[in-house]
């Protein structure tokens, strides 16, 4: 199955990561708003969309392994206090915080480098050792059921059913103020169920 690249994946991505046939495509044009470049987590006030600022004019098609990360903005450290503040209280989060603090103090050039860093991170705290595949050219004949590169995506209108994926709940951070928050960032799950974050996204696979 195709997928693009993520920034901190949803949970929907990470099962099909899991899989094992997951081919990352490397070699797409870049596509805005989309989760390419942003994530959702969960705060004090709801889902929040955190996004990478990146140099792209108007207009134009730019590879994604060629698009740069706008370094004039301060993103990567409004993108931190926002994770600590949202999940300090979260049972993991002191667990991983080291692990993962590094990657938002450090530069990045590109959004794939930074994208693939954090990937490789979070799939070692997840201990996933399922096989990744990249592309070396664009693909344009995936099955539709197999192409999950724009289906993936924050704008309802271009997601389509997906009979593997059911979203399994799990106690989130402020399940006192609102029910439970569907498919955000990996980072929800990995920060509130820790090492037990694996066996929700093979629970989630299961049609129900």
């Amino acid at each position: 199955m195709w997928l693009s690249s993520a920034y901190l994946g949803n949970i929907q991505y990470y099962t099909k990561l899991l899989s094992g046939r997951a081919v990352i495509d490397l070699c797409e044009n870049y596509q805005k708003q989309s989760y390419r470049n942003r994530c959702e987590i969960l705060t004090a006030n709801g889902p929040c969309a955190l996004i990478v600022p990146v140099l792209h004019p108007s207009g134009m098609k730019i590879p994604i392994q060629q698009l740069r990360i706008d370094a004039s903005k301060r993103w990567q450290h409004q993108h931190w206090q926002a994770i600590v503040s949202a999940y300090r209280n979260a049972a993991y989060f002191s667990h991983y915080e080291a692990q993962l603090a590094p990657f938002y103090h450090r530069p990045y050039t590109t959004l794939v480098e930074w994208n693939e860093a954090l990937q490789s991170q979070i799939l070692s705290l997840l201990h996933i050792t399922a096989p990744l595949h990249y592309t070396t050219q664009y693909e344009t004949l995936c099955p539709q059921e197999e192409d999950w590169r724009i289906a993936l995506s924050p704008k309802v209108r271009l997601q389509h059913p997906d009979p593997h994926f059911t979203p399994e709940p799990y106690y989130q951070v402020f399940a006192d103020r609102y029910p439970f928050v569907p498919n955000l960032s990996i980072l929800d799950l990995l920060f509130c169920e820790g090492p037990a974050a694996v066996e929700v996204l093979q629970r989630s696979t299961l049609a129900r």
